[in-house]
Formats: structure tokens, sequence, C-alpha cells
């Protein structure tokens, strides 16, 4: 296993699963990610060493102490910030994945948003998901279609292997619809939408929507919209030089002053500050 390394992949050719990044760190005493919001699912698992995961949605932050053989899920659209122990601190390795099979295939293994951590019920299905892990990550040159494959089956050991395992129900209802409106979200949070077109576009309540949908992801459509958005914006900021006002009005902001003000909220900081700190050279 390589040190350090870290891997943006350059390929939008497959659907059902997308691999967006990959890497491996053996991190400092205290070194610290975040606060931010991800557009994507992103998975670590815990080489060696301790570190803390703090993740939140509407009802407010939890914090979780993680050691080597544990893992854990950040959501899209979830806030969320980690760091390592000051005295062990850990080696983790990382996929970040989406795609319309992805929600799915998270669900079974039981990481959700208010449950992330992953803890192994079957050591012989985590060393499988250790292996795929690994060969991902010492994947360098390796194909687009090698990737996916490795990734199936990274997903495949981590769902039979997780102690929160759900069984799969391909018929519930409550699921179809919300990745009906997360997918609705995910290509239209740059529109001045509202929850009233979400439900209209399923063709549900605005009550029941917002009822099933709390059930299935723990969140609002209106908050998750929120979230969706402020998630491309720090995205963003990050990694171009686009103004603010510019970003504000890409991500369903017309107005500036409001972009600033729900940032803020929900990011304890201006979106100034933030990009100060988090913007990438």
């Amino acid at each position: 296993m390589l040190k350090n390394t870290f891997e943006v992949v350059q390929t939008n050719e497959f659907i059902e699963l997308k691999l967006y990044q990959y890497g491996y760190e053996e991190c400092i005493p205290l070194h610290s990610f975040g606060p931010t919001i991800r557009n994507n699912f992103l998975f670590h698992y815990i080489f060696e060493g301790k570190g803390t995961l703090t993740s939140g949605d509407e009802v407010g932050d939890k914090k979780y102490n993680l050691e080597k053989g544990q893992g854990f899920m950040i959501w899209p659209s979830q806030r969320n910030s980690y760091f390592a122990d000051e005295k062990f601190p850990w080696k983790y390795g990382w996929v970040e994945f989406n795609g319309i099979r992805a929600q799915e295939l998270v669900t079974q293994s039981g990481l959700t948003f208010n449950h992330p951590v992953y803890i192994s019920k079957d050591s012989k299905e985590k060393e499988k998901m250790k292996d795929e892990l690994t060969w991902i990550i010492n994947s360098k040159n390796s194909s687009s279609n090698a990737l996916i494959g490795h990734l199936h089956l990274f997903l495949d050991a981590l769902i039979n292997s997780s102690s929160r395992q759900k069984k799969q129900n391909a018929g519930s209802m409550h699921e179809m619809y919300t990745n009906e409106v997360v997918n609705f979200i995910q290509y239209n949070y740059h529109r001045n939408i509202g929850v009233e077109e979400i439900a209209s576009h399923c063709k549900l309540d605005r009550s029941y929507l917002g009822k099933i949908f709390k059930s299935v992801l723990n969140t609002t459509p209106h908050d998750f919209l929120i979230q969706c958005r402020l998630s491309r914006a720090c995205e963003l900021m990050k990694t171009t030089d686009l103004t603010i006002k510019e970003i504000s009005s890409m991500v369903g902001y017309p107005y500036q002053f409001s972009f600033s003000r729900i940032f803020r909220k929900i990011m304890n900081q201006s979106p100034k500050e933030w990009r100060n700190t988090n913007k990438l050279l």
C-alpha cells in the first residue's frame, strides 16, 4: 500500500455505478477534514489507528469515535467532518461513488444518515471487502471497466460483512418514491424548484411525500434540496475561481444574500470564510 495516494476518476460512461475518486492516507496526529458536504457516497475504512467522525442532519450533529477495523459512510448532501486521534492517528482508505443503484446498495448495507458506522459481522467477507478496496486504491493504471467491476465486488462484500445488513426489499414503494425524489433534486437543484414542484413531479400529496421521504432518509425533501445545493456550492468554491454571486446563481439561489444566509446557518460560517479555509491551490 502506498503511504498516501489520491486519484480522481475521469469517466462518465457508467450509469448504475460511478467511481469518482479513491485513495489512502496515513494521517498525522489530529489531522482534520471539513466541515464539508459531498455530492456522492463516500466510504472510509480504517486500516490502523483511531479517529473521530462528526456527521449531521436536520436534528443536529453526532460524534462517533472509531478505530481499526471499522469504517464510516457519508451520504450525499450530509454535513460532516473528521479528524485523527492525537496518539494513534488513523490510516484509512476511501472510495467515493454514486449512480442510479448506489443508494439501493448502500441501503442494503444498513449504513444510513443516522447510523454511518461500519462494523463487521463476518471476518471472511470483511477480508474480501478490504482486498477489493486495496485493489482499487492500488489501481492507478487500471481500466475503467476493471475499476467498476471491483467497485461492485467491494460493495457486495461490504453488504455481506456489515453488522447492519438489511434484506433486499425491491417492492418498497417508499424507497422507490424517495429514489425518484433524490434523482429529480440532483438533476434540478440549480433551478428555482420547491417542494410543491417535487411533489407534483412524483404525483404525490406534499405532506405524504414529506412523510415517506423522512421515513427513508430521516430528512425532508426541502432540507435535502438545500444540502444538495450547498454541496455543489462547496465543490465550486473549492475548485473554481467563480465569484460567490455566480456560484449562488448556479445552485438555485438568484440572490446572493439568500444563499449566504442559508450557508451560514448550515455551515456555521460565511461562504467566503469557508472558501478561504478549503479552496484547493
